[in-house]
C-alpha cells in the first residue's frame, strides 16, 4: 500500500494530524498498536481522569455544600463501580468518535506496532506476530509518552501504581501516597481526597506545580489542604517503597536528610512522563534519540534529521500537552501540503484540573525577573467576584502581567472556578498582542467569572480595579 502520509500513533497529535492530512487531499493511514484509537489522552489520561474529577467533585459538593444551597440529602455514599463504569463509557464514546472521523475522512488504519524498514517503508507487526508493510512518502511519528518509573521503586501495578491503574481502583482507599506534586499527581490525588481518602503528596521541589507561576502553586496547596485535607511533604526525596499485604510503606528524606515513613493503601508514582520512542527502528534510518527523556530531535518544521520523517507531541521536546500535540499535528500536515503554518509556543496554555482549576499562559513573574523585563502586575481575588460568591467558589485569583512600557500582556495566571475555560480569553488576547487596557476596556458580561480577568487587567493598568 502506498500512502502520501503514514502516522504512527493515534493520540491527539496523531489523529488530528491524520485528519488534517486527509482534509488536504493526502492519502493517509494510521498505525495504532492498541485496539482503540486516541492514545493515552482518550484511553488512560485526559478524558478518563476528567470524568473521575467531575464525578468526585459532584460527590464532594453533595457532601459539603449542598446543605448551604438548601439541598438536604440522606445516606450519601460513593458507588465506586458505577463511577468507574461511567468513566469507561465516556472513554468508549470518545474513542468511537475517532473511528467515525477516520471513516468520514477515508483514513485507513492498521492495528499493530509500526517500525521503520527504511524511511519510506513501515513494518506493521500485529498482536498475533503476523506482519505487513506499507509505503509512505512522509511519516509522522506520534507515539506519545508513558509514565516515568523510578529505578529504585518498582511498580507492581497493584499497590504501587501509575496514573493508568489509579483510574480503575474499585473501592475508596482509606489512604494514599502520591509521589510527585505535578499536574497528574494532584489531579488524581484530589479525585480520591474528595471521596474521603487521606492523601499525602511527597514532592522533591519546594513547591507544587513547579513549572507554573509560584503564586498559583502556593494558593493551590493552601486550598487543597483546607478543603480536602491533603498533606504535603515538600523538599522530600523518596528513597524507596515496600509492599506488605495491602499496605505500602514509602520512605523519604527531607532537606535536612532526616527520614520519614508514610503508610498507605496505595502509592501513585506520578513523577512525569517519558517519550515513547523505543521499538520504532529509528536506528535503521539514522535517527538517534536524546539520552535524557528519549525524545526525538526535530528542526523548526518538526522534521527529523531524515527528510520526510516528522515527529510531534510528547515524543519531541516541549510541554507534554494534548493540545500542543494537536497543533503540531495540524502544523506538520499543512507543512507537508506546502503551506506555511505557525505555532507560538509561548502561547500554549497549561491547565491543572483540580478544583479550583489552575490555568496559565505566557511568562511567569519568575521568568520575567530572570529575563530582566520590566513589568507591572495586577491581580483580582475571586472572593470579590459576585458570580463566585453565588456559586460558593471564592478561592483563588487571576493575575495579569504586562510590559511596564508598552502595556502588552506578557502572562496571565489564574486559579479559580472554570479557569480551564477562562484561559482561552487570555490566549486570544495575547495572540493578537493585546494590552492590559485592551482587556480592561472590553465589556464582560455580568455576573461572570471572566469579570475577574477584566478586573485584574484594570489592576495592571494604573491600579484601576473597581470591585476591590
Amino acid at each position: 500500500m502506498q500512502y502520501d502520509v503514514v502516522v504512527i500513533g493515534s493520540g491527539p497529535g496523531g489523529y488530528v494530524g491524520a485528519i488534517r492530512c486527509a482534509q488536504l487531499g493526502l492519502k493517509t493511514a494510521v498505525i495504532e498498536k492498541y485496539k482503540t484509537f486516541g492514545g493515552t489522552c482518550l484511553n488512560v489520561g485526559c478524558i478518563p481522569s476528567k470524568a473521575l474529577l467531575d464525578s468526585s467533585e459532584h460527590f464532594h459538593n453533595a457532601a459539603h455544600t449542598f446543605t448551604t444551597h438548601g439541598i438536604d440529602l440522606k445516606d450519601l455514599k460513593v458507588n465506586m463501580p458505577q463511577m468507574i463504569a461511567r468513566k469507561d463509557d465516556v472513554v468508549a464514546q470518545n474513542t468511537a468518535g475517532i473511528t467515525y472521523l477516520f471513516k468520514k475522512n477515508k483514513i485507513d488504519s492498521f492495528e499493530g506496532v509500526g517500525s521503520f524498514v527504511d524511511k519510506n517503508t513501515i513494518l506493521v507487526t500485529k498482536a498475533d506476530g503476523s506482519t505487513e508493510t506499507i509505503s509512505a512518502k512522509n511519516v509522522i511519528i506520534a507515539t506519545g509518552s508513558k509514565p516515568t518509573a523510578l529505578p529504585f521503586l518498582p511498580i507492581d501495578k497493584k499497590r504501587i501504581i501509575t496514573s493508568t491503574e489509579a483510574l480503575n481502583i474499585k473501592e475508596v482507599p482509606k489512604s494514599m501516597v502520591v509521589i510527585g506534586g505535578g499536574v497528574i499527581g494532584l489531579e488524581l490525588g484530589s479525585v480520591y481526597a474528595r471521596l474521603g481518602t487521606k492523601v499525602s503528596v511527597v514532592e522533591f521541589l519546594p513547591s507544587i506545580i513547579g513549572t507554573m507561576d509560584a503564586g498559583l502553586g502556593k494558593e493551590l496547596q493552601r486550598v487543597l489542604k483546607k478543603n480536602l485535607g491533603m498533606e504535603f511533604y515538600m523538599n522530600h526525596k523518596v528513597t524507596g517503597a515496600t509492599v506488605k499485604g495491602k499496605t505500602v510503606t514509602v520512605k523519604a528524606d527531607n532537606a535536612k536528610g532526616e527520614s520519614i515513613s508514610l503508610e498507605a493503601d496505595y502509592c501513585i508514582v506520578a513523577v512525569g512522563r517519558t517519550a515513547y520512542s523505543e521499538g520504532l527502528g529509528l536506528d535503521k534510518i539514522g535517527i538517534t534519540v536524546e539520552e535524557r527523556g528519549k525524545k526525538i530531535p526535530v528542526n523548526e518544521h518538526l522534521e527529523t534529521s531524515v527528510k520526510g520523517v516528522y515527529a510531534i507531541g510528547d515524543v519531541i521536546t516541549g510541554a507534554m500537552l494534548a493540545h500542543k500535540a494537536e497543533d503540531e499535528g495540524t502544523y506538520v500536515a499543512e507543512t507537508i501540503a506546502g503551506q506555511k503554518p505557525h505555532i507560538n509556543y509561548n502561547l500554549i496554555p497549561g491547565v491543572v484540573y483540580t478544583w479550583p482549576e489552575v490555568a496559565s499562559v505566557g511568562l511567569t513573574e519568575e521568568q520575567l525577573k530572570e529575563k530582566g523585563t520590566k513589568y507591572k502586575a495586577g491581580s483580582f481575588p475571586f472572593k470579590a467576584s459576585g458570580r463566585a460568591k453565588a456559586s460558593i467558589d471564592t478561592d483563588g485569583f487571576i493575575k495579569v502581567l504586562a510590559d511596564a512600557e508598552t502595556d502588552e500582556v506578557l502572562g496571565v495566571h489564574m486559579i479559580g472556578p472554570r479557569a480551564a475555560d477562562m484561559i482561552a480569553e487570555a490566549v486570544i488576547a495575547m495572540e493578537f498582542r493585546a494590552s492590559a487596557e485592551d482587556i480592561a476596556r472590553t465589556c464582560h458580561a455580568h455576573p461572570t467569572y471572566t469579570e475577574a480577568l477584566k478586573e485584574a487587567a484594570l489592576a495592571a493598568t494604573d491600579n484601576r480595579a473597581i470591585h476591590i
